[in-house]
């Protein structure tokens, strides 16, 4: 890093503290106003945050496509667009028509105020954003030489700082820089490497042969696990908070349809930077920092700047908004519907619940040593006890009654949790039976739901409450 490269990460952190800060609420806000920007998102607002957002796990897909090659692209890439074109066609119009908060309150609506409750301590869970700590922490030892301790502090302070006055408006306005500089930093990087090594034909002659098929090494049925993983896209709260905020409902659809065309093009970018790093540099001792060891070996004074901030920018963007939905969770789902505070209090206590998620999180972080694996166990968990409520919350000609849905939710959760568990109670650090832990847990929420649903009366669709 030169003086031009600190110039440059200085700047954008001073652009940050002034996007963040110069809007805010006061101590007073409403909590539709704090939580969701007054339900005003506009178009382009909706895919740039959303775009942004949801793509944080950055030094994750370069630690995959670094060890596992194109691959990346069927494992963190393809399932993702299904579950998000899903979620697009079947929740996003019926999400911003409940003109509701957050997910407990859908399932609230529909099964009582126990599994609202549940699940609102499931999706806190989910929510926290210990990996994306994790990665913000390595960045700020590449780019000032931080201790991963020192890192993951002033990260956390940083970032829910950024949003504590302003809410989800700051967050929004956060996000449209960071959404241009992430396309900006790697589209360059992939333009340098191109023109300094060749194409294709040198990723070619340099990566491993299994870096260039579809599985990269690993088993179809590892692959598959991952595309039940992305189905916590269907209960993913940065949606349903998007769509909650939306304008109207075609705002939340469409932005959402574009979004995926966007996460396309730049899993296009960061796959390929991730396959250069392994051939520049093959022998990595930690592929979670490819990038940052691709960019310190061949870019340039100002480039390198460039592209530490659009690290920055992509996780930051996501570690922001995973604060904010846990901040919510614990203010408006859990700290409110348990202990009934006022409508008017909310606000004060998703600022407390950002305190409180930060210390969690940074704990949980320094815990965890790898991106891919804080994804797998949480997802591996929360996205079986949520998924069926959910989707027949929604969509369902048939509900579970609420102590089925209870169930699924205690039930489902605890027996992948006890399934994740297993690893260390075999002796060989594999599951019982080799089964991957999130299929216990969706199978039995499935059986749950075909013995226990009831048909409802849908009525009229245009008017029908979540």
């Amino acid at each position: 890093m030169h003086s031009i490269d600190y110039i440059i990460v200085l700047a954008y952190l001073g652009a940050l503290i002034y996007l963040g800060f110069t809007h805010h609420f006061g101590r007073k806000a409403s909590a539709g106003n704090y939580l969701l920007a007054g339900r005003t998102l506009t178009l382009p607002a909706f895919v740039a945050s959303l775009v942004s957002t949801w793509y944080g796990g950055v030094l994750g897909v370069g630690e995959f496509s670094y060890r596992f090659g194109i691959s990346n692209w069927l494992v963190f890439g393809v399932p993702y667009y299904i579950g998000a074109f899903l979620f697009a066609m079947f929740y996003a119009r019926r999400a911003r028509r409940a003109e509701v908060y957050t997910i407990p309150d859908n399932l609230d609506r529909a099964y009582g105020h126990k599994t609202a409750v549940a699940g609102s301590v499931i999706l806190y869970i989910m929510t926290l954003p210990a990996a994306y700590i994790l990665m913000i922490a390595i960045l700020f030892n590449f780019i000032f030489g931080w201790p991963f301790w020192l890192g993951a502090i002033i990260g956390a302070i940083f970032s829910i700082g950024l949003i504590l006055l302003g809410g989800f408006k700051s967050l929004v306005r956060t996000d449209n820089l960071q959404f241009a500089i992430m396309y900006i930093g790697f589209a360059l990087m992939l333009i340098l490497l191109v023109s300094k090594f060749g194409g294709f034909e040198y990723i070619k002659a340099s990566v491993p042969p299994s870096n260039l098929t579809w599985h990269g090494g690993n088993t179809a049925w590892y692959i598959a696990v991952w595309y039940f993983i992305a189905l916590e896209t269907l209960v993913e709260p940065l949606f349903f908070q998007h769509c909650h905020s939306a304008k109207n409902e075609k705002v939340a659809r469409n932005g959402i349809l574009i979004a995926i065309i966007c996460w396309a093009v730049f899993d296009f970018l960061t796959t390929s930077c991730g396959m250069y790093a392994r051939a520049i540099i093959p022998n990595l001792a930690n592929p979670a920092e490819s990038y940052t060891a691709l960019a310190g070996k061949i870019l340039p004074a100002g480039f390198l700047g460039l592209f530490a901030v659009a690290l920055l920018a992509t996780t930051h963007s996501t570690l922001d908004a995973y604060f904010f939905m846990a901040a919510t969770t614990f203010s408006r789902d859990i700290v409110w519907r348990i202990f009934k505070v006022p409508e008017d209090k909310i606000t004060y206590y998703a600022r407390f619940g950002l305190i409180v998620s930060a210390v969690i999180a940074v704990v949980a972080a320094l815990y965890f040593k790898s991106i891919v694996d804080i994804w797998h166990d949480f997802g591996s968990v929360g996205t079986p006890a949520l998924l069926v409520p959910l989707f027949a919350a929604l969509y369902g000609k048939r509900k579970l009654s609420p102590s089925g849905a209870f169930l699924t939710v205690i039930a489902s959760g605890g027996i992948s949790l006890v399934w994740l568990l297993s690893r260390y109670w075999t002796g060989t650090g594999t599951y019982w039976f080799g089964l991957e832990p999130i299929f216990p847990g969706l199978i039995l929420s499935i059986i749950i739901y075909l013995f226990g649903n009831k048909r409802q009366d849908l009525g009229n669709m245009s008017e029908w409450p979540v």
